[in-house]
C-alpha cells in the first residue's frame, strides 16, 4: 500500500471504526480517536510534497492494480503538480475541522467525526484517481457524508438545503458518467484518464463531451447560474461542514476542468472559452454585488466564495501559464482563507447563536485576540498584499490582461467589490462601540480556538509572503498541460 492509498484509507478506516463502535457516552475517547486518525492522515501526505520531483510533469507516487478486471477498471492512483497540493490541503483541513468540533458537537459525536474522516479520504481519492470510473466513484461518494453532515447537524432548514445540494450535484454528474462511458468505448475499452488525453476526437464529439463535463464541474464549483445551492448549504451546515465545503469540495469541480475538460477536449475548451470566461466574470462582478447586500455573515462569505471561484475558472480558460497557475494558487489560498472565515463565524455563533451582522458590533472590545485574527483573515479575503489571497488573484489578473486587456480590467473589479463587502462586514461586526449585552458578555477565544485559527493564520501569511514552494511544484505540470492544448490546436 503506497502513500496515496494510506492517505485515502487511513481516515476512512478510522471513520468507519467510529461509526461502528463509537458511543456518545465515550465522547471524549471518540474525539481523541478522530484526532489521531486525522493527524495520521495528514502526516502520510507530507512525503508527497517533500519527496515530489518538481522537474517532471509525469505522475508520481503511482499505484496501479486491477480492480474490476472484466471491464478493465483499475485501482490507479497518482499525483502531479496539478493535484498534489490538494491532497495535502484536504488532510490539513480535516485536522482543523476535528479540532473545531471538540467542544461544540455534543450529540452523536462519533457519527459527526466519522462522517468527516470518511469524507476526507474520499476527497483525497478524487484528487488521486487516474482511472475514470474510480474518479467517478470517489466524486459521487463525497455527496453521502456531506449530505448527512448538513441534514443531521445543520440549521432549521437543513433537510431542504441537504436535498438541494444532493440533487444539484447528482444530476450534473450523470452527464459526466455518460461521457466517461463514451470515452471508454472510444479508447477501445480503457478507463485510463491519461490514455483519454491522447484520443483524437472530432470537434462534434469534443463539444458534446465538453458540456457533459461542464454540467458536472460547473455545479460543483459552483458557477453562475447553477450556484444557488451553495448559500443554502453554507447557511444550514454546521461550522465544520461549511469549512470543508468551501475549502475542499468546491475545488473538486475546478480540478475536474484541469484533469478532464482541458486535456481531453482541448479544441472544444478553446472554442467555448469565451462562454466560460463570461460566466466567470458574471460570478466575479454580479455575485460580488449580491454579497454586498447580505445580512447573514455565512451567506456573505458563501457568495464571496462563488466570486473567488469565478476567478479560478477565469484563470483556467485564458490559456496561459500565469492564468492557470494563478487559478490553482487561488484554489489553495481560498482553502485557507474561506475555511478560516467560516471558523470565525462559528466562534461567534457558538457564543451568541446568531449569524446576523446586526446582532454584533464592537466585538474587538470584548474579544481582542479573536478580532485581530478575524480581521487578518478578512484582509486576506480582499487580497491584501502579503497574504495568500493576493497571490492567486494577482496572477489571474495578469494572465487575463495578457489574454485580453478588457477581460483583465473587469476581473480586477473583484478587488473593489471584495473590499467593499468584506470591510463593510468587518466594520459592523468588529469595530465601534459595544452594540448590545450579548457582545458585552463575550469571552475571548480559548487555547483550542486560538490553535486552529493561529495555524491557519500562519499558512495564510506564509503563502502570501513566500508562494514559491507552491508555484514550483505546479509549474512543470501547468506548462505541459498548456503545451498539450496548444499542440492539439495546431493539429
Amino acid at each position: 500500500m503506497g502513500l496515496l492509498s494510506l492517505a485515502i484509507w487511513l481516515p476512512i478506516v478510522f471513520g468507519a471504526l467510529l461509526l461502528a463502535f463509537g458511543r456518545d457516552e465515550h465522547a471524549g475517547m471518540v474525539r481523541w480517536i478522530a484526532l489521531i486518525g486525522a493527524v495520521l492522515g495528514f502526516v502520510v501526505t507530507l512525503p508527497l510534497v517533500t519527496g515530489f520531483d518538481t522537474a517532471t510533469a509525469a505522475m508520481q507516487f503511482t499505484e496501479n492494480v486491477a480492480w474490476i478486471a472484466r471491464f478493465n477498471v483499475r485501482y490507479h492512483l497518482g499525483v502531479d503538480g496539478l493535484s498534489v497540493w490538494f491532497v495535502l490541503l484536504t488532510a490539513f483541513i480535516t485536522v482543523i475541522v476535528v479540532i473545531s468540533a471538540w467542544e461544540v458537537i455534543t450529540e452523536r459525536v462519533h457519527q459527526y467525526m466519522g462522517a468527516f474522516l470518511i469524507l476526507s479520504g474520499v476527497m483525497i481519492g478524487v484528487f488521486s484517481a487516474l482511472d475514470g470510473l474510480l474518479f467517478y466513484v470517489f466524486f459521487e461518494a463525497t455527496l453521502i457524508p456531506m449530505y448527512i453532515i448538513i441534514g443531521v447537524w445543520g440549521g432549521p432548514r437543513r433537510v431542504y438545503a441537504a436535498f438541494k445540494f444532493f440533487l444539484y450535484t447528482l444530476l450534473g454528474s450523470l452527464l459526466m458518467l455518460i461521457a466517461l462511458i463514451f470515452l471508454y468505448y472510444k479508447s477501445g475499452g480503457s478507463f485510463e484518464i491519461l490514455e483519454w488525453h491522447k484520443l483524437p476526437l472530432p470537434m462534434t464529439a469534443q463539444t458534446l463531451l465538453f458540456f457533459a463535463f461542464f454540467a458536472a464541474f460547473s455545479v460543483k464549483v459552483p458557477m453562475w447560474p447553477v450556484h444557488t445551492w451553495l448559500p443554502d448549504a453554507h447557511v444550514e451546515a454546521p461550522t465544520g461542514g461549511s469549512v470543508v465545503l468551501a475549502a475542499i469540495m468546491l475545488k473538486l469541480g475546478a480540478y475536474g476542468f484541469l484533469r478532464f475538460s482541458l486535456p481531453i477536449v482541448p479544441d472544444a475548451s478553446q472554442a467555448w472559452a469565451g462562454f466560460v470566461i463570461a460566466l466567470s466574470l458574471i460570478a466575479v462582478i454580479y455575485i460580488g454585488l449580491v454579497a454586498l447586500v447580505q445580512q447573514d455573515m455565512k451567506k456573505l462569505v458563501a457568495y464571496s466564495s462563488i466570486a473567488h471561484m469565478g476567478f479560478v475558472t477565469l484563470g483556467f480558460f485564458v490559456f496561459n501559464e500565469l492564468g492557470v497557475a494563478g487559478g490553482i494558487v487561488q484554489m489553495i489560498s481560498h482553502g485557507f482563507v474561506s475555511g478560516a472565515m467560516f471558523l470565525c463565524i462559528g466562534v461567534l455563533y457558538d457564543r451568541v447563536h446568531s449569524r446576523e451582522i446586526a446582532s454584533y458590533g464592537g466585538v474587538v472590545n470584548t474579544m481582542p485576540k479573536f478580532a485581530a485574527l478575524a480581521v487578518f483573515f478578512a484582509m486576506a479575503n480582499i487580497g491584501l498584499p502579503g497574504t495568500a489571497g493576493f497571490v492567486g488573484e494577482w496572477m489571474v489578473i495578469l494572465g487575463a490582461v495578457q489574454f485580453n486587456f478588457w477581460i483583465g480590467l473587469l476581473a480586477a473589479t473583484t478587488l473593489i467589490f471584495g473590499a467593499a463587502y468584506t470591510l463593510w462586514m468587518v466594520k459592523r461586526v468588529y469595530f465601534g462601540a459595544v452594540a448590545n449585552d450579548d457582545v458585552r458578555g463575550l469571552t475571548d477565544i480559548n487555547y483550542r480556538e486560538f490553535l486552529m485559527l493561529g495555524v491557519l493564520a500562519v499558512a495564510v501569511l506564509w503563502m502570501g509572503v513566500y508562494p514559491k514552494p507552491f508555484t514550483d511544484v505546479m509549474q512543470v505540470s501547468v506548462t505541459e498541460l498548456l503545451r498539450h492544448v496548444a499542440i492539439s490546436k495546431l493539429n
